[in-house]
């Protein structure tokens, strides 16, 4: 049995950003990590001929955003990723007017980050609402195109609710509390790989000796934490059978994990309040299938390549194919230069990380000679991976979205982030994580927010 002063349980953006915060001021820290390695929901991994992100992608936003700072302040070169679209249909042709679709693209995805506080509705009633607005005022023409504009709609659903991490964007509240930070939405690490960031936070870039005071162990499960409120201790069991103890803990586990396992978890339970806040808030699914070729055999400067279904189309498929349409395109990654990213999200995305590895690669694979065939020569993958966050034990998840009954529950983050404390008011279990930011809720810089915002709070607690 050991005693530190604070235990952190989770080594993802939340968990090091408190470890390394709270390590740098003095304090002698435990880390557990579950998984075989440090990142939680961010995974870098060598594919093609360089690297690929598993989980999140990219940084969103510049201003004030604590993940671009962190790579400024160590002079790590971040390359702007604009998300410019080609449009293929699914009879194989390309789109007509890219200038066009691009713009009704960016159209719709500035509409994601702003606050909505009059519309009462779904994300998506919102977004097509002020699309046809813009359209009837720019492309006027396009009103007569039924079919075109709901093609294009029924796209960005798909899209969006990528973004989302949904099953559709009518599932996110319009009134979302969720703020876009300002600047480049979609800053890439390309080479370094997002990895750098934790290297960076704990002091092992470049072979950096880490940081003295932090003790790590992977592989270690969680699972109890228990909590007396009368000053002990505060207990951290293992499924190794192992036992912790430190003054303070700060959980940094997913929603998804919380959702499973609060009940079992935390001794004594969780206050009503948090309970329901984490019964209440959502945690959804994205899935990625990425590619690798012997060589890139597309071409031009798009970045995503986006399928439009047509209507017909869809209505000869087999039922049992329908998870295709969910797939909405692919992307480029920066990391590597013959690798293609496939995006679905929500219940597709649950079932696409279950099913058999030779069928999912076969309908990806008829997916995009369908699209893009009539345009290039597809050559058969030489290597295939996909994502896992839903069915993987330790995440359960992407990452949260804010539902439909959002404005019901507005203070569901705040409870979410509220430390228990002991009968002389000293926070003794700490929560930190994605789902915990009242604003940035589902980015990386929300989740590294929430651990330092942690790690400030027993900093200043006087009793520490």
């Amino acid at each position: 049995m050991h005693t530190y002063d604070i235990i952190i349980i989770g080594l993802g953006c939340a968990g090091v950003s408190a470890a390394s915060t709270l390590a740098k001021a003095g304090k002698k820290v435990l880390a557990l990590e579950a998984m075989d390695r440090i990142g939680g929901r961010v995974r870098t991994v060598p594919f093609g001929d360089g690297v690929v992100e598993v989980g999140a992608e990219w940084i969103h936003g510049t201003g004030n955003s604590s993940t671009y700072r962190i790579a400024m302040q160590h002079n790590i070169t971040i390359i702007p990723q604009d998300p410019i679209f080609k449009v293929y249909q699914s009879d194989g042709t390309e789109t007509d007017d890219d200038l066009l679709l691009n713009d009704l693209v960016n159209i719709c995805f500035v509409l994601v980050g702003q606050k909505h506080k009059i519309f009462v509705g779904g994300l998506g009633e919102f977004i097509t609402s002020r699309l046809l607005l813009n359209v009837k005022s720019k492309y006027p023409y396009l009103i007569k195109d039924k079919d075109f504009l709901s093609e294009f709609v029924r796209l960005m659903n798909s899209y969006i609710s990528v973004h989302e991490a949904t099953n559709d964007w009518n599932e996110v509240d319009a009134q979302s509390e969720y703020e876009d930070l300002k600047g480049h939405q979609h800053m890439s690490w390309h080479r370094y790989g997002y990895k750098t960031l934790f290297d960076l936070m704990l002091n092992t870039y470049n072979n950096g000796p880490g940081l003295p005071n932090l003790d790590i162990k992977l592989n270690t499960e969680v699972t109890q934490i228990i909590w007396p409120k009368d000053g002990a201790d505060v207990r951290v069991v293992c499924a190794d059978g192992s036992t912790h103890t430190s003054r303070h803990v700060i959980v940094t586990v997913s929603l998804g994990v919380l959702k499973e396992r609060y009940e079992t978890l935390f001794k004594p339970g969780l206050p009503r309040e948090k309970v329901e806040a984490i019964e209440k808030t959502s945690i959804g699914a994205v899935c990625k299938i990425i590619f690798k070729f012997e060589k890139a055999w597309w071409k031009g400067k798009e970045t995503y390549y986006g399928f439009m279904w047509k209507t017909e189309d869809i209505e000869k498929l087999p039922k049992e194919d329908y998870w295709i349409t969910k797939i909405f395109g692919a992307s480029r990654p920066r990391g590597s230069t013959n690798t293609l990213c496939l995006w679905t999200s929500g219940e597709v995305g649950k079932l696409l990380e279950i099913m058999p590895e030779d069928i999912m690669k076969r309908k990806c694979m008829e997916l995009l000679r369908k699209f893009m065939g009539k345009s290039y020569d597809i050559p058969e993958p030489t290597g295939m991976i996909r994502s896992t966050w839903f069915s993987n034990p330790f995440t359960r998840g992407s990452y949260s979205y804010d539902n439909r009954r959002t404005t019901q529950n507005a203070n569901n983050r705040r409870f979410l982030a509220e430390p228990l404390r002991d009968t002389l008011g000293v926070p003794r279990l700490l929560f930190a994580g994605e789902a915990t930011d009242a604003l940035h809720f589902s980015t990386v810089h929300g989740a590294i927010d929430s651990g330092y915002r942690e790690a400030k709070r027993l900093i200043k607690n006087s009793k520490l």
